[in-house]
């Protein structure tokens, strides 16, 4: 399965250059499954970890869906948009890519023997679509209950049963407060609408060094650069920030500009001419009383020199998604052209501007702002490989906070909500009539993969496990799933075990929608020409750039 020194392949390879009909199907769903059996051992809180090699000899060790579909190799076509759907799961809710990979390999494992018995995949495909119909309403009216966001503790509490599977685990009270402080940081709420934009405005900076323990959320941004100057401020006070787009330089003429210099003042001219423009800039710039300046370019000796005058300090060639962040944090505006800045461009929100000295780096910090929209998470660990994985993880939970505020929904975990789910579509499909019962009652049965994976995975008897857990759904309620660290049932109500609505929704729609899709194809036609034999009748004649040369 994986390929010892590079990148580890699942080879799933066409022997021929043209597949028709069953075949082809068959060897879709293989490879669906093929994927969808290494990613198996990675869900619930007592998941394996993979581990990784690149062609280059760096590692990765994870149990995130994503992280490990993104770093394999895959050849067959089919597979490669099994990968596709953990990376759709994982920009659009953030989490469950491993739950899709699975559900989807299983759904379409449950499609083979109705292709072996020569259903058409049409009706195999209606069955489904009605299928996810009525799981999303299902989903919407019977098996989820709404959540408070004014009560954090709820919140956490949620956030901590999906953080609680990954490596992070250990620490989730500090993940999830981080997480919920983050999101909360930077929402903005206009005309009733929510934008949480956790990309752009949230920035996780990994430093190697000291404990997990001292990871925190900054009530404003932190960056890994250093002021310009020595003689600058590297401790200010309710700093007056101001942002720049342009570079406080002279500037150059482009190619083909010529200067003819006649004698020898003329070259003085130029200098001054230099000098005056870069005042000029300064000048500008030291009117509206800046405390701080930070600029996209660069900044010049002579820059330099009339702003340590002025006793403002200087920091360049900063991102431009640092900047969008620091305006966002203390209110500035950025401005293209120091002849436009005016007062109001000023950033006056930010309360402190230092400079830290942290490992062998030196970082500015931007913090106390007031009400800031944006802000900076500090992770801390003990290597690079901790650390890589510890930021997987909390972009797992700031994204489950995120869908959290957006839609505050939510459904039983651990398998519950699948069981329900499974049960309810189950006695809706001895109502149907014709043979599209069968695809439908197949889906039904699919569900049941979630929680069998989560029984396998922490070596309970699976077999035994499942049939109570059908036993307690059929008698006591839809709360009751797997516990997955010790294979009991339990009350997922009382145990306080919940996901977000939007993240089950998206689960199933990706997963049945990618098996309905790779149903749907018949036939695999490769790209590659094949080589003609020398001049075949009825093909022009090859000349090549030699015989023309000669």
């Amino acid at each position: 399965m994986f390929g010892s020194g590079a990148a580890p392949i699942v080879v799933l390879s066409q022997n021929t250059k043209r597949d028709t009909g069953r075949k082809v199907q068959r060897e879709n769903i293989q490879a669906g499954k093929a994927i969808a059996d290494v990613i198996r051992t990675c869900l619930g809180p007592q998941a394996m970890l993979k581990m990784l090699m690149d062609p280059m000899g760096g590692i990765v060790m994870t149990n995130d869906g994503n992280a490990i579909l993104r770093e394999i190799t895959v050849q067959h076509p089919a597979g490669k948009s099994m990968i596709e759907i953990a990376r759709t799961q994982d920009e659009e809710v953030g989490d469950g890519t491993t739950s899709v990979i699975v559900l989807a390999g299983e759904i379409l494992a449950t499609a083979e023997p109705f292709l072996e018995q020569n259903m058409h995949p049409t009706i195999i495909i209606r069955a489904f679509r009605q299928a996810l119909e009525d799981m999303v309403a299902i989903l919407n009216d019977q098996v989820s209950i709404d959540l408070d966001c004014n009560n954090r503790s709820k919140l956490i509490q949620v956030i901590n049963s999906c953080v609680g599977t990954k490596f992070i685990g250990r620490w989730c009270e500090l993940a999830c407060q981080i997480a919920l402080d983050a999101v909360y940081t930077v929402m903005l709420e206009e005309n009733g609408r929510k934008e949480i934009d956790i990309k752009r405005y949230a920035k996780v900076e990994k430093i190697p060094g000291g404990t997990i323990e001292d990871s925190t959320v900054l009530k404003g941004v932190m960056f890994n650069k250093d002021v310009t100057h020595p003689k600058m401020k590297r401790y200010i006070k309710n700093p007056r920030i101001v942002l720049l787009d342009c570079s406080l330089e002279y500037k150059k003429g482009e190619s083909q500009t010529n200067i003819e210099i006649m004698k020898d003042t003329d070259f003085t001219r130029i200098l001054e001419l230099e000098e005056e423009f870069v005042k000029k800039m300064c000048e500008d710039i030291i009117s509206v009383k800046p405390d701080v300046i930070i600029t996209e370019k660069g900044v010049s000796d002579l820059a330099q020199h009339y702003l340590v005058k002025a006793g403002i300090s200087a920091i360049r060639r900063l991102r431009k998604s640092d900047i969008n962040r620091i305006a966002r944090a203390c209110g500035a505006t950025v401005v293209n052209r120091t002849e436009e800045l005016r007062e109001e461009d000023v950033g006056t929100r930010a309360g402190l501007f230092e400079i830290k000295k942290l490992g062998d780096e030196y970082f500015c910090f931007i913090t106390e702002c007031k009400d800031p929209k944006a802000c900076t998470i500090i992770l801390r660990g003990a290597s690079k490989d901790v650390l890589n994985e510890t930021e997987r993880n909390l972009q797992d939970a700031l994204h489950v906070a995120r869908n959290l505020l957006i839609e505050p929904k939510l459904v039983p975990g651990g398998g519950a909500v699948e069981m329900a789910v499974s049960r309810l579509l189950t006695e809706k499909a001895a109502r149907l009539a014709g043979v599209e019962q069968w695809p439908y009652k197949a889906v039904a049965q699919a569900l049941e993969i979630i929680p069998r994976t989560l029984a396998q995975n922490c070596g309970a008897n699976t077999i035994r496990t499942l049939t109570a857990l059908r036993a307690k759904h059929a008698t006591e309620g839809m709360t009751w799933g797997i516990d997955g660290e010790t294979g009991q049932l339990v009350d997922m109500k009382e145990r306080g075990i919940w996901e977000p609505l939007s993240v089950k929704l998206q689960t199933y729609k990706t997963a049945i929608e990618t098996a309905i899709l790779l149903l749907r194809i018949d036939d695999i036609v490769s790209g590659s020409k094949k080589k003609k034999s020398d001049n075949e009748p009825g093909q022009p004649a090859q000349v090549s750039e030699e015989s023309m040369k000669d």
